[in-house]
């Protein structure tokens, strides 16, 4: 080698050490940004009392500041430092402390802001102008450009809706007017979604984070796969399974095909599924994670505070529909491995019981904490989030003395071990909240901009396009928001949809004389924002299974939207019949809650019977390949299972009859039973 390439390979390496030092200082400063978050955070339910204000702002300047600070403006060429932190410049530490600034002077100002509330000082408008520049800025970076490009729109309808045709014309603000609600007021940015995100879903987001670096994902897929391997399919039952224990803690689809699907995709592609069925189905059971109660993709949190109810009534309406959609994925599975003539996993592959669950007990601990502290207890959401986080925190420091004492090492190294999982899981939980809280934030403009008064014309547009008519209007609502859920996240889709169609769906509804509860009308706008995670061609969901299977994402999206419209059903069915929702209409129009247990089982039983129907329909199958004349009985005893009273409002009996209506329901679905077995005797 000669001396000048000797000479150049060691300036290369020098500045590669160079560029590595540097690296590992900005990794420090992220990992020390991130934990003051999660610990502020953690604080507020026990230890520091702050008003709400102050609260929404200091969580949003963490947000605002950690994303400039981790996710580079663009992509560039490959670096020889090895983390993205190779593509962060100076300049997005300069964005960061401006952007956490112009935040902090809402909080430093407040009362001055507050007197001066329609007629703001020039500082004022400078500092909101850079505060919404760099939050758009901010949401393209962790979202992507869809949901700042809707916000851009409403804010340019707002300024220059007075030109457009008189249908959706409007007559347009001053920026003065634009401002004092979107940046200076708690009715924009830092509006209810924004409060819902730093008062509770982070402290639910950080809890399934801890419980994630710790292990339990692991430990619910092994579980599953336990309980489910010995079975016909074991490994897809075992993926739905898994993906909704996991969905117990995770707000995210997405997260929970990474963290479930790295174990159940190879297993089912062992076992004969075809990559691109593998993939679906944890597509599918990953997407519908999020509408297992308590976090809900943040929805529920966002529900109760829109609605003023308790969050234990929004988990109470939500539960029948959540629970109803994974048993009919979990039916899927099996009719999938039934046509596949599929068999049990081996032996080998599938772990004892006992031993799993001795191993991984201690996951569910906390996991009981946090039901107790909701539903007996009764404590506030952010509070039962936090005793059940300060139980894993113990359980887990437990856990590894215990572990150190068995192999005879020492403790401190135990708990050193212990506090290392912790604090990852306290930087991990404040990096997975970034785009919930910016979502929360940008969605505020969205928000701001519809209460300056354009609610009433959005409501005459969207009524003359379905005709004044109930069912057109929900499928107008249902297909915008898979729309808008391509580029959105849930959470903002879910608050997009909310503020423009459920005053529209309430208004239509009481001129048809249908009587549609709020909680129900909420729910419809966020199942259909949840199933365009996996909606072809931008399902990021498919696009995640797809990389672990190997399979085509546009197909594995295909297959994944196929098997969720056994969930598309369901909403349509709950709007209709609030029975599936735990809610009672009286003749005079009230709405009652179900507190019968038998009632409620009785419906729960008859809802996954009418889902079982449905999805022999759209499956092709029951206990062979359907004839095109059975698919009526299936949809006929579908409707009936879900919606028994359709048959009596049809034949004019009396209401208190409904339930002797799911005999007739039955007897349709047994009859295409047996039309099948009798195809198969001979």
């Amino acid at each position: 080698m000669s001396p000048e390439t000797t000479k150049n390979v060691h300036q290369q390496g020098g500045s590669i050490k160079q560029g590595l030092g540097k690296v590992t200082s900005h990794a420090s400063i992220v990992a020390v940004v991130a934990m003051a978050w999660a610990l502020f955070q953690l604080a507020l339910p026990r230890f520091v009392i702050l008003d709400s204000a102050t609260i929404r702002a200091v969580h949003l300047a963490f947000a605002i500041g950690l994303v400039f600070l981790t996710i580079p403006a663009a992509k560039r060429k490959r670096s020889a430092l090895p983390t993205a932190a190779a593509r962060i410049h100076i300049a997005d530490y300069i964005l960061a402390a401006v952007a956490c600034a112009s935040v902090f002077y809402f909080v430093l100002d407040w009362t001055g802001i507050q007197m001066r509330a329609a007629n703001p000082l020039g500082r004022d408008i400078v500092i909101s102008i850079i505060l919404i520049i760099l939050l758009l800025e901010a949401s393209r970076r962790v979202i992507g450009p869809a949901l700042p490009i809707i916000a851009l729109v409403f804010t340019l309808y707002a300024f220059f809706g007075s030109h457009l045709p008189l249908g959706i014309a409007f007559r347009g603000v001053s920026l003065r007017r634009y401002l004092s609600q979107i940046t200076l007021s708690t009715e924009g940015i830092y509006g209810i979604p924004l409060r819902v995100s730093a008062s509770t879903v982070f402290l639910f987001v950080l809890f399934g984070s801890m419980l994630d670096k710790a292990g339990a994902g692991r430990f619910f897929n092994d579980l599953a796969i336990s309980l489910l391997g010995r079975f016909k399919g074991g490994a897809g039952k075992a993926a739905v399974v898994s993906s909704g224990l996991t969905g117990l803690v995770s707000g995210s689809s997405i997260a929970n095909v990474v963290t479930t699907g790295t174990f159940t995709i190879p297993l089912m592609k062992k076992v004969g599924y075809p990559a691109k069925i593998a993939a679906a189905t944890e597509v599918a059971a990953s997407t519908n994670g999020q509408l297992m109660p308590p976090i809900m993709g943040a929805a529920a949190f966002i529900i109760a505070e829109y609605l003023g109810m308790d969050y234990r009534d929004v988990i109470k309406a939500a539960a029948i529909p959540a629970f109803v959609s994974y048993f009919a994925l979990f039916y899927i599975t099996h009719l999938e491995a039934s046509k596949l003539g599929m068999k049990a996993l081996p032996k080998s592959d599938i772990p004892q019981f006992g031993a799993v669950l001795k191993s991984g007990f201690h996951y569910l601990v906390p996991l009981f904490v946090l039901i107790y502290e909701l539903i007996v207890a009764r404590h506030s959401p952010s509070l039962a989030a936090f005793n059940a986080i300060v139980v894993l925190v113990v359980v887990e420091v437990v856990r590894c003395i215990i572990q150190a004492i068995r192999r005879a090492c020492s403790i401190h190294k135990a708990v050193a071990a212990a506090l290392t999982t912790i604090t990852r899981g306290l930087i991990a939980g404040s990096k997975n909240m970034l785009s919930v809280a910016l979502a929360t934030a940008t969605a505020g403009i969205i928000v701001g901009v519809v209460f300056m008064g354009i609610s009433s014309m959005l409501v005459d547009v969207v009524a003359e396009l379905s005709l004044g008519s109930i069912f057109p209007l929900l499928l107008i609502t249902a297909v915008a928001s898979l729309i808008l859920g391509m580029g959105l996240p849930t959470t903002a889709t879910y608050i997009v949809m909310a503020m423009i169609t459920v005053p529209i769906i309430a208004e239509i509804s009481t001129a048809s004389g249908l009587v549609i509860p709020a909680v129900a009308a909420h729910l419809f706008c966020f199942y259909f924002g949840i199933l365009a995670d996996d909606t072809p061609p931008v399902g990021l969901a498919a696009y995640t299974a797809a990389a672990i299977a190997k399979s085509d994402p546009i197909q594995t999206g295909i297959q994944g939207f196929i098997y969720d419209l056994r969930t598309a059903v369901i909403p349509f069915m709950f709007i209709f019949n609030a029975e599936l929702v735990l809610l009672t209409i009286t003749r005079e129009g009230e709405i009652l809650q179900i507190n019968s247990w038998p009632q409620a089982l009785l419906i729960f039983a008859m809802a996954i019977l009418g889902a079982f129907a449905f999805t022999n329909a759209v499956q092709g199958w029951f206990i062979t390949k359907n004839k095109w004349y059975e698919i009526p009985l299936f949809l006929l005893a579908a409707l009936i299972l879900f919606y028994p009273a359709v048959v009596t409002r049809i034949f004019n009996l009396d209401h208190s009859l409904r339930y002797y209506m799911y005999l007739l329901g039955l007897a349709v679905y047994a009859s295409a039973w047996l039309i099948q077995r009798l195809r198969l005797k001979p």
